[in-house]
Protein backbone atom coordinates (compact mmCIF):
# COMPACT_ATOMS: atom_id res chain seq x y z
CA UNK A 1 0.00 0.00 0.00
CA UNK A 2 1.19 3.52 -0.60
CA UNK A 3 0.39 7.14 0.02
CA UNK A 4 1.79 10.55 -0.73
CA UNK A 5 2.61 13.19 1.83
CA UNK A 6 3.14 16.83 1.00
CA UNK A 7 4.78 18.06 4.18
CA UNK A 8 6.96 16.99 7.07
CA UNK A 9 3.96 17.51 9.36
CA UNK A 10 1.91 15.03 7.33
CA UNK A 11 4.73 12.49 7.46
CA UNK A 12 4.91 12.92 11.25
CA UNK A 13 1.11 12.61 11.48
CA UNK A 14 1.29 9.28 9.66
CA UNK A 15 3.82 8.13 12.25
CA UNK A 16 1.51 9.21 15.06
CA UNK A 17 -1.40 7.30 13.54
CA UNK A 18 0.79 4.24 12.98
CA UNK A 19 1.76 4.26 16.67
CA UNK A 20 -1.85 3.44 17.57
CA UNK A 21 -1.53 -0.09 16.16
CA UNK A 22 1.99 -0.85 17.40
CA UNK A 23 2.67 -3.68 19.84
CA UNK A 24 5.53 -4.89 21.98
CA UNK A 25 8.19 -6.47 19.78
CA UNK A 26 7.26 -4.62 16.58
CA UNK A 27 10.00 -3.85 14.09
CA UNK A 28 9.74 -1.03 11.56
CA UNK A 29 12.34 -0.73 8.80
CA UNK A 30 12.64 2.71 7.20
CA UNK A 31 14.42 3.01 3.87
CA UNK A 32 14.56 5.47 1.04
CA UNK A 33 16.24 8.55 -0.26
CA UNK A 34 18.66 10.48 1.90
CA UNK A 35 16.73 13.33 3.49
CA UNK A 36 13.35 11.87 2.52
CA UNK A 37 11.86 11.98 6.03
CA UNK A 38 12.77 8.74 7.78
CA UNK A 39 13.60 10.55 11.02
CA UNK A 40 10.46 12.71 10.74
CA UNK A 41 8.35 9.55 10.45
CA UNK A 42 10.17 8.06 13.45
CA UNK A 43 9.48 11.27 15.40
CA UNK A 44 5.79 10.93 14.62
CA UNK A 45 5.79 7.33 15.82
CA UNK A 46 7.53 8.43 19.02
CA UNK A 47 5.01 11.21 19.62
CA UNK A 48 2.18 8.74 19.04
CA UNK A 49 3.73 6.42 21.62
CA UNK A 50 3.87 9.27 24.13
CA UNK A 51 7.59 10.03 23.91
CA UNK A 52 7.95 13.56 25.30
CA UNK A 53 11.66 14.21 24.87
CA UNK A 54 12.98 15.44 21.52
CA UNK A 55 13.78 12.59 19.14
CA UNK A 56 17.02 13.24 17.31
CA UNK A 57 18.51 11.32 14.42
CA UNK A 58 20.63 8.43 15.72
CA UNK A 59 23.01 8.67 12.75
CA UNK A 60 26.16 9.23 14.81
CA UNK A 61 25.07 7.41 17.98
CA UNK A 62 23.55 4.43 16.12
CA UNK A 63 20.93 3.73 18.85
CA UNK A 64 18.70 6.07 20.83
CA UNK A 65 16.21 4.82 23.41
CA UNK A 66 13.00 6.53 24.51
CA UNK A 67 10.25 5.94 27.06
CA UNK A 68 6.61 6.02 25.98
CA UNK A 69 3.52 3.79 26.08
CA UNK A 70 5.96 1.16 24.81
CA UNK A 71 9.76 1.42 25.01
CA UNK A 72 11.12 2.75 21.72
CA UNK A 73 14.53 2.06 20.22
CA UNK A 74 15.52 4.15 17.20
CA UNK A 75 18.52 2.88 15.23
CA UNK A 76 20.30 4.24 12.19
CA UNK A 77 22.66 1.72 10.64
CA UNK A 78 23.61 3.83 7.61
CA UNK A 79 27.21 4.19 8.77
CA UNK A 80 27.74 0.55 9.74
CA UNK A 81 29.89 -1.17 7.17
CA UNK A 82 29.37 -4.86 7.90
CA UNK A 83 26.64 -7.19 9.13
CA UNK A 84 28.85 -8.11 12.09
CA UNK A 85 28.65 -4.51 13.31
CA UNK A 86 24.86 -4.79 13.35
CA UNK A 87 25.06 -8.07 15.26
CA UNK A 88 27.53 -6.51 17.72
CA UNK A 89 24.82 -4.01 18.71
CA UNK A 90 23.00 -6.88 20.44
CA UNK A 91 20.16 -6.50 17.98
CA UNK A 92 18.34 -9.60 19.29
CA UNK A 93 17.96 -8.00 22.72
CA UNK A 94 16.85 -4.68 21.23
CA UNK A 95 14.15 -6.30 19.09
CA UNK A 96 12.45 -7.98 22.05
CA UNK A 97 12.05 -4.76 24.02
CA UNK A 98 9.21 -2.51 22.89
CA UNK A 99 9.11 -1.03 19.39
CA UNK A 100 12.24 -0.86 17.24
CA UNK A 101 12.64 1.52 14.31
CA UNK A 102 15.67 0.92 12.08
CA UNK A 103 16.62 3.50 9.50
CA UNK A 104 18.49 1.98 6.55
CA UNK A 105 17.52 -1.45 7.90
CA UNK A 106 17.28 -2.96 4.42
CA UNK A 107 21.04 -3.50 4.63
CA UNK A 108 20.62 -5.88 7.58
CA UNK A 109 17.38 -7.78 7.00
CA UNK A 110 19.05 -11.13 7.72
CA UNK A 111 19.90 -9.96 11.24
CA UNK A 112 16.57 -8.26 11.87
CA UNK A 113 14.13 -11.09 11.27
CA UNK A 114 11.03 -11.89 9.26
CA UNK A 115 8.37 -10.03 11.26
CA UNK A 116 8.44 -6.40 10.20
CA UNK A 117 6.81 -3.42 8.58
CA UNK A 118 8.96 -1.89 5.86
CA UNK A 119 8.33 1.70 4.83
CA UNK A 120 10.18 3.10 1.84
CA UNK A 121 10.12 6.89 1.47
CA UNK A 122 10.95 8.42 -1.90
CA UNK A 123 11.31 12.05 -2.83
CA UNK A 124 9.09 12.99 -5.76
CA UNK A 125 11.10 15.16 -8.15
CA UNK A 126 8.06 16.98 -9.48
CA UNK A 127 6.95 17.84 -5.93
CA UNK A 128 9.79 20.11 -4.92
CA UNK A 129 11.16 19.65 -1.42
CA UNK A 130 7.96 18.49 0.25
CA UNK A 131 6.25 15.70 -1.72
CA UNK A 132 7.05 12.13 -0.78
CA UNK A 133 5.77 8.71 -1.74
CA UNK A 134 5.60 6.23 1.13
CA UNK A 135 5.25 2.53 0.31
CA UNK A 136 4.33 0.22 3.21
CA UNK A 137 4.87 -3.55 3.11
CA UNK A 138 4.09 -6.04 5.86
CA UNK A 139 6.10 -9.21 6.48
CA UNK A 140 5.22 -12.04 8.85
CA UNK A 141 2.12 -13.12 10.72
CA UNK A 142 2.21 -10.36 13.35
CA UNK A 143 1.92 -7.69 10.67
CA UNK A 144 -0.35 -9.65 8.32
CA UNK A 145 -2.93 -9.83 11.11
CA UNK A 146 -2.96 -6.02 11.20
CA UNK A 147 -3.04 -5.40 7.45
CA UNK A 148 -6.71 -4.34 7.56
CA UNK A 149 -5.98 -1.81 10.31
CA UNK A 150 -2.98 -0.57 8.35
CA UNK A 151 -5.09 -0.20 5.19
CA UNK A 152 -7.68 1.85 7.10
CA UNK A 153 -4.93 3.98 8.64
CA UNK A 154 -3.31 4.70 5.26
CA UNK A 155 -6.71 5.40 3.71
CA UNK A 156 -7.52 7.93 6.42
CA UNK A 157 -4.33 9.84 5.62
CA UNK A 158 -5.17 10.32 1.93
Amino acid sequence: MSLMTSSVDTTRALGGALAEILREGDLIILTGDLGAGKTALAQGIGAGLGVTEPMLSPTFTVVREYVGRLPLQHLDIYRLGHMQEVLDLGIDEVLDNGVTIVEWGDAALDALGDERLEITISLLPEGGDSDRLLVLQTFGEAWSSRSDALTVLVGSMQ
